[in-house]
């Protein structure tokens, strides 16, 4: 076996699945030129997206505050402050879609709330990622038995395979404007197919070649 002919191949699958998760992130602001009503009404219009947020449940399968920031406002001349500023995040995760554009207008239809996203990913474990791995070998595979057969052999063993890298491409955002109104909108969403592929590397060693 250690003579035998080998032929290496390279394996390569690609396929276009539904997302599984939806993020998207809530922001809300507030200023003022006194410190402590800028901080009484961040907290407030914070604790509004959260009760929203506990309200939506179990729709939303996850929340994360991000960045607390408060700063005072100086002019441009000189160090005096004029104002004081400040701004609390909070990153969502949804996998029910069916709620997803009218929680993300519910919370922005709240004073002084941005909402940007959402953006469309798989979960790390996703089962997409063992079914294009699985794919990409059935590829080198197939590819392994088709040099046999042209050189009148045929595939006896697998001698070495190697992932040579596997990705999905990059998460795809959808941004909506939306401008408050007296009647709540709708806003429906199209969630974007995630590119994932996958490559290996295989030689296997084929019977001896027909090269007459």
């Amino acid at each position: 076996m250690a003579d035998a002919p080998v032929v290496a191949v390279r394996g390569e699958a690609y396929r276009e699945v539904a997302p599984e998760l939806a993020r998207f992130t809530v922001t809300a602001t507030a200023r003022d030129r006194d410190r402590e009503t800028t901080l009484t009404r961040l907290a407030e219009r914070a604790a509004a997206v959260r009760a929203l947020l506990d309200a939506a449940e179990p729709a939303v399968e996850r929340r994360e505050t991000g960045q607390v920031h408060v700063w005072p406002v100086t002019k441009r001349s000189g160090d005096r402050v004029v104002a004081y500023q400040g701004s609390v995040s909070t990153t969502v995760t949804t996998t029910d879609f069916t709620v997803l554009g009218d929680l993300m207008l519910r919370l922005a239809d709240q004073e002084q709330v941005e909402v940007a996203g959402p953006v469309w990913s798989l979960r790390p474990d996703s089962p997409a990622y063992r079914e294009v791995r699985q794919a990409a070998i059935a590829d080198a595979l197939v590819r392994a038995r088709e040099y046999a057969e042209a050189l009148g052999a045929r595939v006896i063993a697998l001698r070495e395979l190697s992932d040579t890298g596997m990705s999905a491409g990059p998460p795809m955002m959808v941004k909506a404007a939306y401008a408050r109104s007296g009647e709540q909108p709708e806003l429906e969403l199209d969630p974007a197919p995630q590119p994932v592929q996958a490559s290996v590397e295989a030689r296997f060693t084929i019977s001896e070649p027909v090269l007459g």
